[in-house]
Formats: structure tokens, sequence, C-alpha cells
């Protein structure tokens, strides 16, 4: 009880005992008495990996699990060995009427462990994946899997989302405290809550649906034979792999329905599981040292989960990101990913409470748990629950700083405070006022330019993304602590050469105003101009654009796309990126975008404040129409001036701008 208290326990009790149907629809389990008849499985001669499924008896269960492989075929090539222990019924027969698995028989019954590592030693693939036969795979349940191993360079296993057949949770890794004794994380929870929804470094993973690769799993030396048949194996393994340097991962994009209890019962005194109490005491005993870092027993399930991580950092914005939106959203996505990588436990709050469901699971692929309704319904209700649990609440925005500063000190007084301007907004108001001449803009910008001063004095640390707004505050602010966290961006390099390339690209929807400023001054005076010199040449404008400013700027040559789900393509093949912007603030990832995929662009001076570009090395800065018509046709005719321009825009990239750059920050910030 002491591992979630009380009111938890009950909760759990609940969960466990309400009826509930057999089978939760939405899962496309498919039923168990569907009279067995021959199919073929779509498995390859050249497997990328290696499905091992270990049977003894229960052929419905087997059969069952083997046409979900063939309803589910993933992207990723393998091939299914399927090894019988000596089964007392007739699986071995049916089996051998299934193309597309390989079939190894026992002659005599080696359990769990014995049939597994059978199964590895023949196997052809480069990754293993042990899967039990009272399972049926659901969509993504590999390619899912293969995903982590390529996004975390450190991982070594990698295990699935594990449920019940009625939808609830079974499992979402599992947790092991120093006496030896494990917890299935989440057991009987919600299984699509946004805590089960986030990517992260667990204890172990269950044998059920575990993948590692071929290599690592022969030089731990398989599953340790001394737990034989069953039971600690897989615990045992996770021990093995990390003691390597890797690391094991829960990886919730991959889901299996598992009827737990069917291949070994549920009986601790007899059947296979009478092996688990011994197990223990054999598992203690081999990992002795390891396990004292381990949680004490009766640790409480909220801090054990946590128990890797350094500690717990908060971040509100006003909404979710999204990273083909906007270059804010891009940004902070890859300040979170920053931070788990980091080893921070990273929760995020929108504050408009607002997530979608592939929002939820974007993010968690970045280590991060959301923070959304119906889950959680506002910043100040769960500040005052978790509050002493953070060590920092990072705050984007003035707007979102402006309402929770104080709650944060209130609820947190422990937390380092961390406001993100994202950019200064009273910067971007009083330009677009100077530009239009309205008063009453100029008097917005001036109440802005106090609010957000006032926030930077009773923050810790102040996030700004530019130089020019780092000097500026350094003499308004000389005693506030201000960091440069500027954007985030990968160097992609430049793919495609400079013959395969054509017309030019803006990046950005009417929904910011000086993008929305910029979209018109292309379509009324720089196209005109531009087409004058190059007749026949295109802008593409990549972003959210209405239908009435689709007709409002339907003139030749300007391509409204919208929002494209990938900038690549587009990026790969023009010949520049412009940027005319006549106002705003901030750095400009239009701009960072373009140079890490070796774009030229062409800018005015406006857009590549305080990005330390040096114009004609770095950059081609244009003040007017004429100016961006000149700089395109040298562009389009020199192809000595592009290279230099693609090759020095992307080292700009890599030595202001790439991951690397704002780790350094972070680790500066937090550590």
């Amino acid at each position: 009880m002491a591992l979630r208290g009380w009111r938890g326990t009950l909760a759990r009790m609940r969960q466990e005992f309400e009826r509930r149907p057999a089978l939760d629809d939405s899962l496309q389990v498919a039923p168990l008495d569907v009279p067995f008849e021959p199919f073929s499985l779509p498995t390859s001669e050249c497997p990328q990996v290696s499905v091992v499924i270990p049977v003894y008896g229960k052929l419905p269960y087997t059969v069952a699990c083997l046409r979900s492989l063939q309803r589910h075929a993933p992207d990723a090539a393998f091939e299914l060995i399927v090894v019988d222990d000596a089964s007392p019924d007739d699986s071995a027969a049916s089996l051998a009427r299934i193309e597309g698995l390989r079939l190894l028989s026992n002659e005599t019954n080696l359990g769990f462990i014995g049939s597994c590592n059978a199964g590895a030693q023949v196997a052809r693939g480069e990754f293993l994946l042990f899967l039990n036969n009272d399972t049926q795979v659901l969509p993504q349940w590999l390619d899912g899997l293969l995903a982590c191993f390529a996004e975390q360079a450190d991982c070594g296993i990698a295990g699935s989302k594990l449920v019940y057949p009625d939808g609830r949770l079974q499992e979402a890794g599992g947790l092991v405290f120093a006496d030896g004794g494990c917890w299935n994380a989440g057991r009987f929870e919600q299984r699509d809550a946004p805590a089960w929804q986030c990517r992260r470094e667990v204890d172990y993973v269950s044998g059920a649906s575990l993948l590692i690769r071929k290599e690592v799993f022969l030089r731990v030396g398989g599953f340790d034979t001394r737990y034989a048949p069953a039971y600690y194996e897989d615990t045992d393994l996770a021990f093995a792999v990390r003691q390597l340097g890797l690391k094991v991962y829960y990886e919730p994009a991959s889901v299996i329905a598992h009827y737990e209890g069917i291949s070994a019962g549920t009986d601790l005194a007899s059947g296979m599981k009478r092996h688990q109490a011994p197990n223990q005491a054999k598992f203690l005993a081999k990992w002795e040292t390891a396990l004292a870092s381990q949680p004490p027993p009766g640790t409480a399930l909220a801090q054990a989960l946590r128990w890797r991580r350094r500690g717990r950092v908060l971040v509100a914005d006003s909404m979710t990101p999204d990273p083909t939106r906007d270059s804010g959203s891009l940004r902070l996505c890859a300040i979170l990913k920053l931070l788990a990588a980091q080893g921070w436990s990273t929760s995020f709050l929108p504050d408009d409470g607002s997530a979608s469901e592939s929002e939820i699971r974007m993010l968690g692929t970045l280590g991060t748990e959301v923070l959304c309704r119906p889950w959680v319904s506002n910043l100040p209700t769960w500040l005052r629950e978790h509050g002493p649990e953070l060590n920092a609440v990072i705050l984007c925005r003035h707007t979102v700083a402006g309402q929770y500063a104080a709650l944060v000190r209130k609820y947190a007084p422990q937390a380092r405070l961390v406001f993100d301007t994202v950019d200064l907004h009273f910067l971007r108001e009083q330009r677009a006022a100077e530009l239009s001449g309205n008063s009453s803009l100029a008097r917005q910008a001036q109440a802005s330019r106090k609010s957000e001063l006032a926030l930077i004095r009773e923050a810790d640390i102040t996030f700004v993304v530019s130089p020019h707004e780092q000097a500026l505050l350094a003499l308004e602010l000389p005693a506030a602590r201000v960091e440069l966290l500027s954007n985030i961006h990968d160097v992609y390099g430049c793919r495609r050469p400079y013959t395969e390339r054509r017309d030019l690209v803006f990046i950005g929807g009417v929904g910011h105003p000086p993008n929305a400023d910029a979209v018109r001054w292309i379509a009324s005076e720089i196209l005109p101009v531009l087409r004058s010199r190059i007749p026949d040449i295109r802008i593409h404008v990549l972003g959210d654009i209405t239908e009435e400013a689709k007709r409002e700027l339907a003139v030749p040559g300007l391509e409204l796309h919208g929002r494209v789900p990938d900038l690549t393509p587009w990026l790969d093949g023009a010949l520049a990126s412009l940027a005319p912007l006549r106002f705003g603030a901030g750095v400009k990832g239009k701009i960072n975008m373009a140079m890490g995929h070796g774009l030229p662009v062409i800018a005015t001076r406006i857009a590549i404040e305080g990005m330390q570009l040096e114009p004609g090395v770095d950059v081609l800065v244009a003040e007017d129409p004429a100016d961006f018509a000149v700089e395109a046709s040298r562009l389009a005719s020199d192809e000595g001036l592009w290279t230099v321009l693609s090759r020095n825009g992307l080292r700009n990239v890599d030595e202001h701008f790439s991951p690397r750059v704002a780790a350094a920050t972070l680790h500066r910030v937090l550590d």
C-alpha cells in the first residue's frame, strides 16, 4: 500500500474488479474460437528482425497471435521462428501447415528460456523480438520498437505497451526495487492516459514483447539459464544490458494485447508461477551490488517511476507545439527533446488545456508527458499537488508567465523559475507600430514592454533567442540573468546540386503578422519586379493560408500551398529562400531551416538581426523589390556564389543554432 498510498490502492482495486466487456472492440483483438485453416505470413528471407515465439500448447492462442501478424504486417522485413517446446497437443502439426514461419521442435521441454535461446541461435535478423504466443499484435507493433532504437542511440532493449484484451493497461515498463521485487507500471490504468504515452527509460520490460539486437543478446549470454524454466529472465537481461552501458526503454507506440496468465497461470504455488519466488532470490544474489542503487521497497510509485531521472521539469506554453506549424513549436520540441536527453523527467502543460492524441504521442516520443484535459484540469490545480516535486519550471511567452509566475513561487518555491520569452513581444509590436504609424499598437507595445520587463525581474533566468535581445536587456535590466537559447535546428546538408534547382520559397503562414505582411509585399511588389527579370520564376509560399488570403493574393507566379507535412523536398529543390520581413523580433526559423538544408537566403536586414550572418558571405540582403530581383538574378546565374552561400549557411547553423549549442545552455542553467 505504501507504493501508491491508500487512495491509490482503493482506485486500483476499483479498476481491477470493475465489470467490463471481455474484449475492447477498439483493439481489434480477434476471437479465439475460429476454426483452424492454413494461411501464409508476410515474412522475408532477408529479415531485419527475427520474431521468436516459444509455444507450449494453447494452439488457439498461438494461431490468433500469428493471424494478428498477418493483419498488421510491419514495414520492416521480418522472419518468424516458432519454437514448439514439446507441446502436449497437436500444435506442431498444425503450425507446420502455416506458410512463412520457421518451425523448431524441441525434443524435450526446455521451458521459456531454453526455447527463446534456441530460437535466437538460428535467427538471421539484426534484431530479435521475443513475443509470447498468448499475445495479439496491433498496428506499429514492430516499427514502433525499431523507431525507439533509431531515435535513442543508447537503446539496448525496447519493450511494448502491454494491454489486456478488455482494454485496460497491463504494463508500461517495469520497476525493480532494492529487494529484487518487481512492479508493472500502470497496471489496470487507462491505456491512453498521457502518463503512459511517454517513451521513457525503465528498469526492465516484459519478455512478452521485447526487442534487442541479436549481437547484444548473444554478448550477454542470452537469457540466463539459472532462471529456467522461466521468471526473472527478462529482468536479468535488462540488468545485463544496462551493465554494457545501454538503456532499457518502454515504447508506447508499440501496443500488444496480452492474455496474461494463459502461458503460466496465476497461482504462485503451482505451475510455472511456482518459480517466481525462488528466482527472485537468485536474481537478488546475482545483482546485489546493482540493486543497492534501486528504490527501496515501499518507495511511492510516482517517485519510483522517476528514479532514473535527475529531477522533474515542467514546461508550460499557450498551446501544444506543432513542429509543422511554426518556428516556436519547432524550437520548443527541440528543447523538450534535449531536456529528456539530459536526464530530466519532463512534463508539458498547454495553457488552453488541449492536446490531440497525435500530439500526445508526438511529444511522448520526445520523452515528454502531456498534462492536458481531461486528465489535468488546469495548471494551478496541478501545481498545488505536484509543485514540491519540481526542480525547474519553464514558462513560455509573457502571456503564460504573467499568469503563473506567482503561483510557481507559491507552490514550488524550491524550483528554478525560467521565463522563456520566445521572442521579445514588445519589440515586435513596437516595430509594427513604427511601420504602420498605428498609435494604438504603440500603446499596446508599451504595455507589453512593462509586463515583460517585470517578468524578467521576477524570474531566476530568462531565455532570449538573439544576441540583439540579450544586449538590449543588459541595458534595460543589468541585474537580470538573461541566457541565449536560440532556435534549434539540425544540419541536414545540401543534398541536391545547383543545376537541379529552380524557383524560390517563402516559409510562413499568414496567421503571424510579420509573415502576412511579407506575403502581401511579395505578391504586390516583389514578384512583379522579379518576373520582369526572370519571367518564368515562381515563389512557393509554404504555411497556413486562409481562403480569403488565397483570393486576395492570386497573382501569376505565386503558388500558395498551405501548410505542407514536410519542408524537405521544397528546400532541397529550390534555388533560394526569401525572408522579406519588414518588422518583427527574435531569430527567424525560416532562415535557419533553409540554411540547415544548404539553401541560400535573400532577406531584409531586420530578418537577419541577431543571427550572426555576414551580408554577401552568409546571406544576401535586400531592402526593396528591386534588390530582391537583383539578388535572385545573381543566384540564378552564378553557381559559385550559390555554393559559397550554401556552405556558409550550413556552418552558421552548426555554430549558433545546433542542438549542441542549445544543450550547453540548458546544462548551464539547470545543472
